[in-house]
């Protein structure tokens, strides 16, 4: 089996395991780490996602592949973690997910946008840029990237005094 279909194997086998426990299944890579191989599953919701939330669909993924022969005989780790704040944007859960974050956006004209998500829904994403509203579409936008505040706008209110 090749990688991508193995990949969409095991993105089909795991993504109602992982919907059953009440996240998002975001990327599955599987990569030769020594004799071993290294599975990776990314899980996210809305709200984020605790030590919790891995442990329980850590122990749920490892059950439905100890079920299956989708990993083989030979030995692996499964890593189960959440997405990092360097994950694109690329879905309109992501965007949703990044209220109030600083990001940057690329459009498909290749054309650059930054400003902070006030809202997200269905069709596209309301940033603040510079003090004034812009509405991006979905369809005009490539991705995003959210930027890394050492100081959060949400931060400054309770800090200073």
């Amino acid at each position: 089996m090749g990688s991508a279909s193995s990949r969409d194997h095991l993105m089909k086998l795991l993504e109602p395991v992982v919907s059953a426990e009440g996240l998002d299944l975001e990327d599955i890579t599987v990569t030769q780490a020594g004799k071993r191989r290294l599975l990776r599953v990314v899980v996210d919701r809305d709200g984020g996602v605790s030590l919790d939330h891995i442990a329980d669909v850590s122990q749920a993924v490892s059950a439905a592949l100890d079920d299956t022969d989708a990993m083989g005989q030979s030995a692996y780790t499964l890593e189960v973690s959440s997405p990092g704040v360097d994950r694109p944007l690329t879905e309109p859960r992501h965007w949703r997910r990044a209220a109030t974050r600083l990001v940057k956006a690329e459009m498909r004209d290749g054309s650059v946008v930054e400003g902070r998500i006030m809202a997200a829904d269905d069709g596209g994403v309301d940033l603040d840029v510079a003090g004034a509203a812009r509405r991006l579409d979905y369809e005009d936008l490539a991705r995003g990237r959210v930027q890394v505040e050492f100081r959060r706008i949400d931060d400054v209110d309770g800090d200073e005094g």
